[in-house]
């Protein structure tokens, strides 16, 4: 699909994040990572995340340390930045969750054992119950890759599942 070129394509690697305006369409792929999006209805801009992780098990040292968007928590403070920078409030956002694929079939992986999907998954959950966030939608887990385009005009997000080889 071509754009015109007053738009800005953005494609989020893993650890990667993004935050944009009505100009921007930010696109990725998705396994067991998890994208979370935001969006401002009013303000038309927002940011998608790539996280890997939940967090990195570890505290930053110091104030010199930077944030990683691998990790969902240091992924959440990179948003929580730029809601501050934009003087709003996180409930204003419409939120929206994509990811968490199981990679790995029950053979691969012991029956004991949470997947990684599963692990992040519960991360992005937390945070939208701790903070109260507008979740409009989400397409969570299952075991196929997902590929997702945001579209920061609209707040829309495009969702294609792939399919497993």
């Amino acid at each position: 699909m071509n754009l015109p070129d007053h738009i800005l394509e953005i494609f989020l690697m893993p650890g990667d994040f993004y935050w944009g305006d009505a100009s921007t369409r930010i696109r990725t792929i998705l396994g067991s990572c998890i994208s979370i999006c935001l969006w401002h209805p009013v303000k038309k801009e927002g940011g998608m995340c790539h996280y890997m992780l939940p967090s990195r098990n570890a505290k930053l040292n110091n104030a010199d340390s930077k944030l990683n968007g691998k990790y969902g928590d240091e992924a959440w403070e990179l948003f929580l930045r730029e809601i501050n920078k934009n003087k709003t409030r996180p409930s204003e956002y419409l939120v929206k969750l994509f990811g968490g694929s199981n990679m790995f079939t029950a053979n691969e992986r012991s029956l004991r054992e949470v997947g990684m999907g599963d692990k992040n998954i519960e991360f992005a959950r937390k945070i939208v119950s701790e903070y109260k966030l507008n979740l409009v939608s989400e397409n969570l887990g299952g075991n196929r890759p997902r590929r997702i385009h945001f579209d920061m005009w609209s707040g829309n997000v495009w969702l294609r599942r792939q399919e497993n080889d």
